[in-house]
Parts: C-alpha cells; structure tokens; sequence
C-alpha cells in the first residue's frame, strides 16, 4: 500500500511500512523512512507507483483550468477529491484527484486553504483583485525583463537613468529599475557601476558626485525657504577699538576680526571678535530651524552651499565700515612676556575698519617683513592703525601661544606639507559643471597670518569652553584624551583636555555664521555675559540636556559628510588637472605600505613597485589611468630618488594637529555594490584653516 502526503508544504509519495491510529511509518524511493501523521496522508492506493502519481498527476493539474473549476467549485468547504468529482467525472481516477489536489494547492488566489487537503474559493471581489495584481506583475517582469536586455546592449532606459543614486546609494531592492540592473549585471558579468557607465547613465562625472552628494544630504534641493534676519539689539556699546578681519578673498561669511590696543605702554589688549547672529537668532525660531538643518557650510572648489541664506550672513557678518555686534573677547597680555594677565567677554559693536585677504598679502607680510622695523607699507594694510607693528606683535603672541601649547603636547605639532587652494577658470560665480579649467596653488601651512589667526581662535575657543564650565554650563567641546595612536577626537558636553591641540578644553564657538555648534556655544557665552554667575537659570541648554547631544550626533554625521564630499570633489579637480596639463609622471613620498603622496599636488594613490622601500622614500611616478567616477587612479614606481638617503627615526609625514581632517588621503576610491542575489586617528589641524 502507497501513501500521498504533505510535509512542510512539499508533497511525497511513499510505502506504508506500518500504520497506527495517529500516524504511519512511510518508506520513500530514496530510501529514507518518515512518520507522518495521519491526518496528513491524503490518499492510499495500491497503483501506480509513488513516483509515477506525483509525475502523472502533475501532468494532469497543467490541464485544469481554474476559472472552469472556481466556477463549479462547491460554495462551501470542499476537499480536493470533490472538486475531481465535479470536474472530471462522479468516478475521478486517482491521478485525476492528485491532479486536482496540486492544482488547487498551487492557486491560492482562486481557493484558500482550509486544512490537509481541504479548500475553500475565494470570493469574486477578491478573486478580481488578485488577477489583476497577477497581470500587472506580469507586466512588470515584462518591463524590467525589457530595460534589463537594453541595459546589457549598452542603451540605459530613461527610468533607470531617472533612478540612478537610488538604485546605486539606497536602492529599493523590489523596484523594477533596480531589479533590471542586477538581472543586467548578473547576465552581463559586470559591476553595476560600470553597466550604467556603458549604459550612458552617467553624463558628467562631476554631475555624478554632485548629485550624489545632493542625493544624500540634500535630498529636497539647496534653496532656503524665504527668511528675513531678526535685527539686534541697538543698546549694544561700541567698542574702543579698529578691527580687522584676515580672510580668503572667496570668504563671504566674515565671523572673527581681530584688534590691538596699548602697544607700546606695557599693557596690551588684544581682541577678538566673533560676529555675534546669537544675540538675535533664538532657538527654535525659523532661521535657527534652517541652521539647524544645515548644521554646518559645505565648501568645495569653485561653490559653496551656507548655512544660512546669503542675506542673513550678510546681516551679522563682520563687513568693513561697519559697526558689528560681536562677542568679544578681551585678552590683557604683558607686552614684554607675553602672559596674560586678564581676560574679560563683552557684547558690543565692534568698528571693523579692514576686511583683509590671505591672498593679496601672504606675500608681503612674511617673516622677514614683520621682523624688519618699520616694514614697507602697503595700500591694502592703510586702513589698520600701525599696521606693521600690530601685525608683528601679534606674530610674536601666535608664537609665544603655539610654542605654550606644544610644552603642553608634549612634542611640536609638525606642518610639513602645504596647504593647496582650487580656483576654476571659467565659472565665474556660476555653479561648476566640472567642464572649467582648474588651477591649483599652494599655501604653506602656519604663513604669518594663518598662524596669527589660528592662535587667535584657539585662544578664544578654549578660554570660553574654560568660562562656560567655570560657569556651570554645558558647551560643545572637542576632546582628545591623549596622542596615543588610536585615540580620536571626541564632541561632547564636558570641558575635557584636547591632547592635539595642548589645550585644557575646547569649544568650537569662532565661526557661528558657518558652524552650528558654534552658534549655539555662543547662545551659552551670551548668557555667561549677561547673567554671570546665575547664568544658567538664562542659558537656552542646561547641564545634561538631552538637545545638546542630538545636536552632536547630527553635527558629527553632517560634518562627516561634509568633509568626505570636499576631499572627493578636491579629488576629481585634482585628476582634471593631471589630464588638462598633461602630467603622466610625478614625484611624491612613500607614506605607508604601497601608497604615496604627491610633493606638488594634494594627491595620495596607490603604486606598484613599492615593495621593501622605506615610509618617507622619493620616489618618481609613472601614472596610470584615472577613473573620474570611481576617483581611481595607480602608478609604478620608475626610480627612487634619494636611495642614499631614509627618514630619521620618529619623522612626521603627516600633522598632528588640525581642524580639517587628512582629506586627500581617504577621498577615493569610490566602492559601488549591489545585492546581485536579489545590493589615522582622527587628529585636528589649527583652528580657521582655509576651507
């Protein structure tokens, strides 16, 4: 006697080797022997075999046709021998039964489940409705069976094209374009990227990366909603002093300007001055939710996209002939020593009399000219009351400041490789199209003013991360516990030592204009100035408010992304500019493993012929080819220059300090994959490096 059963939703067919009340001990053609339980054995015959039934009565369910039987289906609990009998004949064979059995089991649409073997149809509403969605999912294989084969012959369907950082970044795996890439790319044995490249999907690599990163962090467009700037209070003192600001010329969103008073007496007073939107931004009003948002100036060669509309910046920012509202910090220094003797926060308006610019001056105001007594005089220094000796005395404090916080650090922060400035020719103010000429200069790191103005900010950012806790209010600091390798900077809301920087805390709070964080440590400051010693009874944040870290983990995450799109994109200008001056060949520095630095251009890549060279060897480049999607490129080392000669032990190859991140070693490759189955430690550079 033979046996038709049902286990875990497969039918088999066995011998019944011995049978109980409950259950039966069934042998199958394998050879294997199960117990099944009664009540799913479905039907005992003594012929054909147990193979032969379940082929025959397969063929036989292909012929059913299931409107025929839904339709002379009993209306109430059926089982499958029954719907047999009605279909075939009062004397349905066995075959004719099992036939019925798989193909009421394979239609659920049309007959539902209602126990072993038993079965109920579907109403006619219902039935309509899961036809139809059987027909348009027949459609919709059809369509991504059709966009798969053009994909595969090199043509890119416009709703795959429409969908390309979708399907590419954060892919909907049961859309039908991104179902067509992986059947095309599965078929055509290539990467997904590459398909759309060959597809056409991908018109401009600039416009790759842009929309990418718009894709990403700006996924409703870069427009602001329209604001007007709340106006500052007008009781604010003026200040006693002629400020000046030192900037790029490309700077818009001017934040900090310096001032100097008392030289010559002994006692001088140095002032640093933030441009103050906290005395009239509130939070939680429309233009702090539009910060909020943002939470930080995204920069890139040639464009960049604000925190705040261009007529709020323009509002607060520290324009010459103006008188500004700031947050100042006054600074009483010993002339001769350099010590401080005090310090003190006031809110007033600043006279700013200069906005100067890194790149008009670096190349008169150099060491040697603010060594010279006197100095030659420039038209662009004429606005700055004795301009040459405020800007030297203020070149000796950065010094004094730098060398104080080195002894704190416990060993020299170590800038031995230039800073590199972008400029497209061909855009003016225009958005890029990645079609301009690029040039690409080079700033030494700590020139005279960009040391003058990253001491100044230190100084500020960790004096008033000291006031706030003095005050007993919270803050966004950045830490570092120690320069152990391995040891990251850290945002939280405690005063801790940053190691980096040799500073007992640090709180970002010199750029409020293009910085989130800084804008609201300045709402902290602005209470510490007003209300003093009852300050947190007035403070927007209080100790362990849990807005605080929201803020940080948005910051962190933003910024990140901020950062890794500028790298990349500094990155692809960086390889436009190989193509566009021809460079095939390069000198650079081994750094680590096979990967080298460039000596003239922000640049770090792998190289072939590496192997056994000593970390700091020269080496020259042969370049291969450039990749301006994936941002890859390779060399092989033609020679080394300098076989004579290793770096010392404990040399430097990179910073120790800093405010931007070691960008143009992580900007690429780019990685791209999709689920064909169905997708150094963190170390800080001197605060307002040049975006």
């Amino acid at each position: 006697m033979f046996a038709l059963f049902e286990e875990a939703g497969k039918f088999q067919a066995g011998r019944i080797l011995s049978e109980a009340e409950s259950s039966a001990q069934i042998e199958l053609d394998s050879g294997k022997r199960v117990k099944v339980k009664a009540a799913h054995l479905l039907l005992k015959f003594d012929k054909p075999a147990p193979a032969d039934l379940v082929v025959q009565g397969r063929a036989q369910a292909e012929g059913i046709e299931l409107d025929l039987a839904w339709e002379f289906a009993p209306e109430e609990e059926f089982g499958f021998a029954d719907l047999a009998r009605v279909y075939f004949s009062d004397q349905a064979t066995l075959v004719q039964q099992a036939g019925a059995l798989f193909r009421l089991y394979d239609a659920p649409h049309y007959f539902r489940r209602a126990g072993k073997g038993r079965f109920r149809k579907a109403p006619a509403e219902v039935l309509q409705q899961a036809l139809l969605a059987i027909e348009k999912k027949k459609q919709v294989q059809l369509q991504i069976d059709a966009w798969s084969v053009a994909l595969a012959e090199g043509e890119c369907p416009e709703p795959v094209r429409d969908q390309l950082y979708k399907i590419l970044f954060r892919p909907d795996k049961n859309a039908p374009e991104y179902k067509a890439v992986v059947d095309a790319a599965r078929a055509t044995q290539t990467a997904p990227l590459a398909l759309l490249q060959r597809a056409g999907a991908i018109d401009s690599p600039y416009q790759f990366h842009w929309r990418r990163f718009l894709f990403d962090n700006f996924p409703r467009g870069t427009g602001f909603p329209a604001l007007e700037a709340p106006p500052t209070v007008n009781d604010l003192p003026v200040a006693q002093v002629a400020a000046f600001s030192i900037d790029d010329s490309s700077t818009t969103e001017i934040d900090d300007a310096l001032s100097v008073q008392g030289l010559g007496t002994g006692t001088v007073v140095l002032g640093v001055h933030i441009a103050a939107p906290g005395l009239a931004i509130a939070p939680a009003s429309p233009v702090d939710a539009v910060a909020r948002a943002r939470l930080s100036t995204v920069y890139m060669p040639g464009h960049k996209l604000t925190m705040l509309p261009d007529a709020v910046v323009q509002h607060y920012t520290l324009q010459e002939g103006r008188d500004c509202p700031a947050v100042s910090l006054h600074v009483t220094l010993d002339e001769t020593t350099l010590d401080v003797r005090a310090t003190e926060t006031h809110l007033q308006r600043v006279p700013i009399v200069a906005n100067l610019r890194h790149d008009q001056l670096d190349n008169l105001v150099t060491e040697d000219w603010l060594s010279q007594p006197g100095g030659d005089a420039n038209p662009a220094l004429n606005a700055v009351p004795q301009a040459h000796a405020t800007l030297a005395f203020l070149y000796r404090l950065a010094r004094h400041l730098k060398a104080g916080r080195e002894a704190v650090r416990g060993k020299p922060e170590n800038f031995n490789r230039p800073d590199h400035n972008f400029r497209l020719v061909g855009n003016g103010d225009a958005e890029p199209t990645g079609n301009e000429t690029v040039q690409i200069s080079v700033r030494q790191r700590g020139a005279p003013l960009d040391l003058i103005v990253a001491e100044a900010m230190i100084l500020a950012n960790s004096t008033w991360g000291q006031w706030l806790a003095e005050h007993g209010l919270p803050g966004i600091y950045r830490s570092q516990a120690s320069l152990a390798p391995g040891v990251k900077v850290r945002m939280g809301t405690k005063a801790l030592p940053h190691a980096g920087i040799g500073v007992a805390s640090y709180a970002w709070s010199t750029s409020p204009l293009r910085r989130y964080t800084d804008l609201v440590n300045q709402w902290q400051i602005i209470a510490c100035a007003r209300h003093g010693k009852t300050a947190a009874l007035a403070a927007p944040f209080k100790p362990k408010d849990a807005e605080l870290f929201s803020i940080i983990s948005a910051f962190d995450a933003a910024y990140a992304a901020y950062n890794g799109y500028q790298a990349s994109i500094e990155r692809f200008w960086t390889l436009k500019y190989l193509g566009q001056n021809g460079i095939t060949q390069l000198n650079a520095t081994l750094i680590k493993d096979n990967l080298v630095r460039a000596d003239d251009l922000p640049l770090v890549l792998p190289v072939l012929g590496a192997q056994g060279l000593p970390r700091g060897a020269r080496l020259r480049i042969q370049l291969g080819e450039v990749d301006l999607i994936t941002l890859d490129i390779s060399g092989t080392v033609l020679e080394r220059l300098d076989p004579a000669e290793a770096p010392t032990e404990g040399t430097e190859l990179t910073p120790t300090v800093g405010d931007d991140e070691d960008d143009d070693v992580v900007a690429g490759p780019i990685a791209i994959s999709l689920d064909l189955s169905a997708g150094s430690d963190d170390t800080e550079a001197p605060e307002k490096a040049t975006p």
